[in-house]
Parts: structure tokens; sequence; C-alpha cells
């Protein structure tokens, strides 16, 4: 699941491993999202090391109904560093990667990223993003990538020693997500950016991920009709 709305992206600012806390939009939409999954009981629960997953999970576990399970923290999550982007516009970032990607501006890129049949990636976006970084300290594709699915294997492999069906409840972030989850499966279902707090569905069997789902908010709609 994708973090709560918080004030950087209220305010649509580049927020990485920059942080801010949630506001009450984002806290009422994982309140929501809390009282959709109260039919599911979850095994175990993992985020980030940084405060808006944290503050997130809080409130799902509170309003589903599991506010003790205990909440193991995994730096493998973090959001995707930015660099010199860190806290600046979004709009400054994707215009910048726009341009150095040949593309008019921000928008037409994003417009190619969720359209299947272009050969543009969020790959070549995020590599863009590197290599613009002023500070050399953003990461690229490959790193994001890299980090965030070893953190999921080994949960997988931890969680698969104590039975065949469990079920783990991660809160990480927007692009980190897409990111992980890119290459298995996950390009082809994203037809947009995470929302906060949508949900994303990921099978592990046989030593093998299957992602079945990306940005659904339907547990959150469904937490909406039950708080009315």
């Amino acid at each position: 699941m994708r973090h709560g709305k918080t004030i950087l992206n209220t305010l649509g600012r580049v927020q990485g491993w920059s942080d801010s806390p949630l506001t009450e939009e984002g806290i009422k939409a994982a309140e929501y999202l809390g009282k959709g999954l109260r039919e599911i009981r979850f095994d175990s629960a993992y985020i980030s090391d940084l405060r808006r997953t944290r503050q997130t999970v809080r409130v799902i576990l509170e309003y589903q109904g599991q506010k003790n399970l205990s909440v193991v923290e995994e730096e493998g999550f973090r959001e995707a560093c930015f660099g010199s982007y860190e806290s600046d516009f979004n709009r400054t970032m994707w215009r910048e990667a726009a341009l150095y990607l040949r593309y008019a501006n921000g928008q037409d890129l994003l417009n190619d990223v969720f359209n299947r049949e272009k050969e543009i990636t969020y790959e070549q976006v995020v590599d863009a993003i590197k290599i613009l970084d002023q500070l050399g300290i953003a990461e690229n594709f490959e790193q994001v990538k890299k980090r965030t699915q070893k953190a999921l294997l080994q949960i997988a492999d931890r969680e698969s020693r104590f039975g065949e069906e469990r079920n783990v409840l991660v809160v990480a972030h927007g692009m980190c997500i897409t990111l992980m989850l890119q290459n298995w499966g996950g390009r082809q279902l994203l037809e947009k950016d995470l929302d906060n707090a949508s949900v994303c569905k990921v099978i592990f069997e046989n030593g093998k991920f299957t992602v079945e789902s990306m940005g659904d908010m339907s547990y959150v709609q469904k937490g909406m009709k039950e708080g009315k």
C-alpha cells in the first residue's frame, strides 16, 4: 500500500527521502482503507523507515482491528532518493526530465510512460533524474529496484516459514512500489501514478512474485461507504 497523503504531496513537492506528516485528508483516507480491510486478517506488517509510512500503518491497523499487531521497519522500502530535487516542485523535476528525454513538457512524458504502446518507461525517467541531479546522490532505477525487491524477497522467505498462506501488509511509497513491481507484471497493470492509500496485490508462490493488481482504491471506497 502507498502511504496516506502528506503535506509535501499536497504542496506538489518532491518527496523521496525527505519526509512530512500526513494531512487530515491523508489520515482520513488511511482510516477508510483500514475499514475497507476489516475482512482481512494480517499475519504481519512492514513499513519503510520514513515517518509517513509509520503514521499510515498505525491508522490502518487501528481501524482494521489489529492495532496491537507488531510492525517491522525495513529500510529497503524507503522511497527513491531524488537528490537535489528533494522538496522542489514536482513540475520542475518532471519538466527537466522531460526536456532531457526530448519531450516538450512533463505531462507529455507522463502520458507516454503510461501508454504501453510507447517505449518510454519509468526506468528511463528515473535514470534521467539521476543524471540531472546536481548533488550526485539520486538513485537510478536499478538501485531502487534492487533494494526494494531484495527487501520484499527477504520478507517472503521469512513469512513462508510460518505456513503456506500468509497475509502480509507492506506500507511503502509510490515510486518505490512502482519500480519494485515494474518487471513482475506491474507495468502492464499500471494506468497512472499510484494514488495515496491505494493497494497493490502481490502473490508469492513457488519462489516467484506475481502482481495481481496495481493502484486499487476499492478498499478505500468500501471503507468510505461503511463510514457513512
